[in-house]
């Protein structure tokens, strides 16, 4: 038998909260004492055996990333029982960050939780067409009266090729130095 709070299975068994460690007694004030402390966090975290052996395997190897390995730490310290201000404040994270990974872990699975998400980011400002073109202007002869071309110059002649609406010398420096 379970109690669902908010999307988290709270089991019950042998009339104990088995995953919190809590025994209840047969008293209901008692039962409704624990129960509101639960039903304070809107999302508890109750791991089961395999997802916590699972959790405690991948901080102990330490080869994830930081953050994978930090929303390990924040689900097993949250299982165990700890406030969020204990745990953002051992593992040096918000308290908000602590209740995003509560959340996304009762509204999703383990791994999901774990994984970084993808972020949208700004597009390059160059793409690959224009990136072709810059390297294959770079390579060519200079213009007369130069020596060499200059990254104004070079930024010049994308756009006036309509290649790109508008570049800064910049963004030119970077992209050749990063094709260098």
């Amino acid at each position: 038998m379970s109690l669902v709070l908010m999307g988290c299975a709270l089991p019950l068994y042998n009339n104990d909260v088995s995953a919190c460690g809590h025994e209840l007694a047969r008293d209901s004030k008692q039962f409704k004492s624990i129960l509101i402390g639960y039903m304070n966090k809107i999302h508890s975290i109750f791991l089961s055996d395999e997802q916590r052996l699972q959790l405690v395997d991948l901080v102990k190897k330490g080869k994830a990333g930081a953050r994978e390995i930090r929303r390990a730490h924040t689900l097993l310290m949250a299982n165990s029982g700890s406030t969020d201000e204990a745990i953002a404040q051992s593992l040096h994270i918000s308290i908000p960050t602590v209740e995003r990974t509560r959340k996304q872990f009762c509204l999703d699975s383990l791994s999901v939780t774990l994984r970084e998400r993808p972020r949208s980011g700004k597009p390059p400002k160059i793409t690959d067409t224009a990136e072709a073109y810059l390297i294959a202007t770079t390579c060519s002869d200079a213009p007369s009266g130069s020596a060499r071309w200059t990254l104004k110059m070079l930024a010049d002649k994308l756009i006036s090729l309509e290649i790109i609406d508008n570049v800064s010398t910049n963004t030119i420096g970077r992209t050749l130095k990063k094709t260098s």
